[in-house]
């Protein structure tokens, strides 16, 4: 299954059930899944509750999508780690990680 794909599925638990959010295209041409700060946002609550698992794959497959849309342009990764906020830090750590393996 490809990230769009995973990434769309992830997206819809903040939706009401038979609501979607669209996949737009960037001016590049690069498809983007639509609702995923609005997933991330959710997923951070779930993390800082406890959850982990599945939750942090889901919140590690927005990354990639996150960098593409400048979302860590206007909080870099490093801004996003907080000893205040555990969700806050691994999102913050994730993309460190994944910036560190498309060197």
């Amino acid at each position: 299954m490809d990230t769009n794909k995973k990434l769309s599925e992830v997206n819809q638990k903040v939706l009401q059930e038979s609501q979607s959010f669209p996949t737009v295209k960037l001016k590049d041409g690069t498809p983007v899944q639509t609702g995923t700060v609005a997933a991330l946002l959710y997923n951070i609550q779930l993390y800082n509750q406890g959850e982990r698992g599945q939750i942090e794959d889901e919140l590690r497959l927005a990354i990639p999508t996150l960098f593409k849309i400048g979302f860590f342009d206007l909080f870099t990764p490093n801004e996003w780690i907080s000893p205040h906020d555990l969700g806050r830090s691994f999102v913050g750590h994730a993309a460190q990680a994944y910036l560190v393996n498309q060197s």
